[in-house]
């Protein structure tokens, strides 16, 4: 067992916020000489049996780490190597055609990996779930032992003294409260994250290969677009007047409708200036005009 190692025993143990736990009274080894777990006195609490990986040594105390936060961050990075690892390999796959049937033997076995996770990230998100609870309770309870402890100083049952130092331990234990509370809730966003993540990335074979299309043959490709296109609208063959070798066969174009001589409407031409002349030629036009003009 590496000297270091027993520099632990009969350090105070705190919390990652501070809090005291307790103090380091003993290990447990396994036979190779390796710690197992540390023996933590918590007073009335009694003995408790830590595992060595949630201890971190800092200068005179030992600082304590939850399961959950390890547990949290050690399924976050196998996720996100994993998710890694299965980008790599489609950019891989769309560069080598060769590696396309490896390929898809990786792509399986790390699809496996995440469904192995499944589990575990099932188990995370329960005790997440169990510290919130617990952690509403604790400020819960703080938050009732501050409004108890000022009732007692307006009662004057307790001094002004008494009633800050219950108030500042209270608001202590609060901000540790809040402060693992936000952590979780990351945590809890993150691993949603990551979910949406590996949705994306758990593509079927078939698809891995669809998406890699920059190692197909764009020659296969074309008769297909074209295919899908939409025919030409036909239209009737118009008789034309011009030569079979002109161009205007192919471009049919719609002649002018003629306007009919009976439809057009002649425009009234203005009268003529009745004269004397005039009267004599034509003694039915506008004969009432002309003897006016007489007179």
């Amino acid at each position: 067992m590496p000297h270091d190692d027993i520099d632990i025993i009969g350090k105070k143990v705190k919390d990652m916020y501070g809090t005291f736990m307790g103090k380091v009274i003993g290990t447990i080894t396994d036979i190779d000489g390796s710690i197992q777990t540390v023996g933590v006195d918590c007073g009335s609490q009694g003995l408790q049996q830590i595992q060595f990986d949630q201890l971190v040594s800092q200068g005179d105390v030992v600082i304590f780490i939850p399961k959950w936060r390890l547990d949290s961050q050690r399924l976050i990075r196998e996720k996100q190597l994993t998710l890694r690892r299965l980008k790599a390999l489609i950019d891989i796959v769309s560069d080598n055609d060769d590696m396309k049937e490896d390929a898809e033997i990786i792509h399986e076995k790390y699809k496996s990996k995440l469904v192995s996770l499944e589990e575990t990230e099932n188990q995370i998100k329960a005790k997440l779930d169990e510290r919130l609870i617990e952690l509403d309770e604790q400020l819960k309870s703080a938050k009732m032992l501050v409004f108890d402890a000022k009732l007692q100083h307006k009662s004057d049952e307790i001094s002004a003294a008494t009633f800050e130092t219950v108030k500042t331990c209270a608001n202590h234990l609060i901000e540790h409260v809040t402060h693992e509370t936000a952590e979780i809730s990351n945590v809890q966003k993150r691993i949603l994250d990551l979910n949406v993540e590996a949705q994306n990335a758990t593509i079927p074979s078939q698809q891995l290969q669809d998406s890699a299309v920059s190692y197909l043959d764009t020659t296969e490709q074309t008769p297909n677009v074209q295919a899908r296109l939409p025919e030409a609208p036909k239209t009737q063959p118009i008789t034309s007047t011009f030569d079979s070798t002109s161009p205007a066969e192919e471009t049919p174009i719609i002649p002018p409708t003629p306007v009919q001589a009976e439809a057009v409407t002649p425009f009234p031409e203005p009268p003529q200036q009745v004269t004397t002349g005039t009267s004599k030629d034509k003694p039915n036009d506008n004969d009432w005009l002309a003897r006016m003009e007489a007179q």
